[in-house]
């Protein structure tokens, strides 16, 4: 099995760089868009819109839905 790069971040103030690596067909993006100020950050600063985002790699959502989508089905005995 063999690992694709699928994405790369570059933060535009402190250019850190996040590179991802998946062997799952997709990524899903959330973005902090609901975000309030309510909890500090590691620097000491509070959360606010979009300070923040995750990407996680999966298999396509909703795909029990689309028969054109890989099957995510796990059957007994699968690993």
């Amino acid at each position: 099995m063999f690992t694709n790069h699928v994405a790369k971040v570059i933060g535009d103030i402190s250019g850190i760089i996040r590179s991802v690596y998946t062997t799952e067909p997709s990524v899903q993006c959330y973005c902090g868009n609901f975000m309030a100020g309510k909890n500090l950050l590691k620097s000491g600063a509070k959360d606010a819109f979009r300070t923040a985002f995750c990407l996680e790699t999966q298999h396509f959502p909703d795909a029990p839905n689309h028969s054109n989508f890989p099957s995510i089905l796990l059957y007994p005995n699968d690993i």
